[in-house]
């Protein structure tokens, strides 16, 4: 028959801090607990690799959605300032076209109207040709009296600079088809009739053309025709 002691096999197990003591001091335990602590960081480490892969992730996607924005921004301004270039460069060949028309208005059709303007305010004159050459003015024409040239003379020096150089000639000129081969023609009751003169007149003058001296010769060329 076999016989146990159980007072000595229970007073021989470890017991609380002990037992701890003793399963923990096994090698096959501390393998164990090594493999889960290793394991646990492993966890630790992939999930904040994780999280923080996925934040910075969304701060890139983030940050590219703002880049694409201003992106646009930029090629919508761009195209803007494209446009607007186009137009002031538009705008600019009509301005030097409007210069070049302006310049061309001051050439011959100027000339012509500012002398036409002066010979109507003095009646009595006539044209007979007009010659611009490099600026130089000839104006050729015929008056009734001295005192016309004189008072178109003055239209021409009173003209705010327009024309200068003034060099008038005069003689005095038989109107065609009135002289005869002893100078006269007999009138129907037997007089004699002397033959009718008139002031043959020859103006050279130099021609500027100035934005602001037509509108000011005219008026001079009116206040002297009034006197």
């Amino acid at each position: 028959m076999i016989k146990i002691n159980l007072l000595e096999s229970i007073t021989d197990r470890p017991t609380g801090a002990a037992m701890v003591e003793a399963r923990v001091a096994n090698p096959r335990v501390q393998t164990v607990l090594m493999a889960l602590t290793v394991f646990g960081l492993l966890i630790l480490g992939a999930g904040y690799d994780f999280v923080s892969s996925k934040s910075a992730h969304e701060a890139a996607q983030h940050e590219l959605e703002n880049q694409r924005r201003i992106n646009q921004q930029m090629l919508t301004v761009n195209k803007e300032q494209a446009e607007l270039e186009k137009k002031a460069q538009e705008i600019q060949s009509r301005i030097d076209a409007i210069k070049k028309l302006r310049e061309s208005q001051q050439g011959p059709s100027a000339v012509l109207r500012e002398i036409k303007t002066r010979f109507d305010n003095v009646p009595g004159l006539y044209l007979r040709s007009l010659e611009q050459k490099d600026g130089e003015l000839t104006i050729k024409g015929i008056s009734p009296n001295e005192s016309s040239v004189t008072r178109f003379g003055q239209s021409l020096e009173f003209s705010s600079g327009l024309f200068t150089n003034l060099n008038i000639e005069t003689q005095r000129e038989v109107v065609q088809g009135q002289a005869s081969d002893k100078g006269s023609s007999p009138s129907p009751d037997g007089t004699t009739i002397p033959p009718a003169e008139v002031i043959g007149f020859t103006v050279k003058c130099s021609y500027g053309a100035k934005s602001q001296a037509q509108p000011a010769a005219t008026s001079t060329s009116n206040q002297v025709a009034k006197k």
